[in-house]
């Protein structure tokens, strides 16, 4: 009961939080899923532009502005970040200010996007790089799901009993394994 309690609470502050960035300026598109930690510029939200139906994992940062040089200029940079429709941007990824993720691409996990992603992008890493399109990125990610053993959402850490997480574990320690 009191998981339950806490959880309204949450999913609340997560809304209450949305909304009050949108009532500054953001734009946020419809469709879009914003897991929890995550931290959008609420000092400089106006510049911050959200597509329709994005991804954001958890953990994700955006930020618009860069206070680096202040001290010896005394100004800080204020920039754009505009988010394209149909983007996933990945668990602790940070976009900084001036950065525009081009439509229906994504941003690896752990990422520092310090420059405009193309279209249909994968991008990666510390300062990100592109990787591949969206296309070839799929391609082989069906590629692999076909090799590896999959598991049906019975398996998810909140409907699976302890025999079916030691399934789960087992087959992992073969290679990767899917969840549907």
């Amino acid at each position: 009961m009191l998981r339950k309690l806490w959880s309204h609470f949450i999913r609340w502050k997560h809304r209450r939080y949305i909304q009050m960035l949108c009532n500054r300026g953001m734009k946020l598109g419809s469709g879009v899923t914003i897991e929890d930690g995550f931290f959008f510029d609420p000092s400089h939200c106006y510049l911050i532009e959200i597509g329709n139906d994005c991804t954001f994992a958890p953990n994700v940062r955006i930020i618009a502005h860069d206070a680096s040089a202040r001290r010896i200029t005394g100004f800080t940079r204020l920039a754009r970040v505009v988010i394209e429709r149909d983007c996933f941007i990945g668990d602790s990824a940070l976009i900084l200010p001036g950065v525009t993720v081009g439509e229906g691409s994504i941003v690896g996990a752990g990422s520092v996007v310090t420059r405009s992603v193309p279209k249909g992008s994968v991008v990666v890493g510390n300062p990100a790089r592109v990787l591949c399109t969206v296309d070839e990125f799929r391609a082989r990610q069906l590629d692999t799901v076909s090799a590896g053993p999959k598991f049906s959402s019975d398996y998810w850490i909140g409907n699976a009993s302890r025999r079916q997480l030691e399934e789960l574990v087992a087959a992992s320690e073969r290679g990767p394994v899917f969840m549907v």
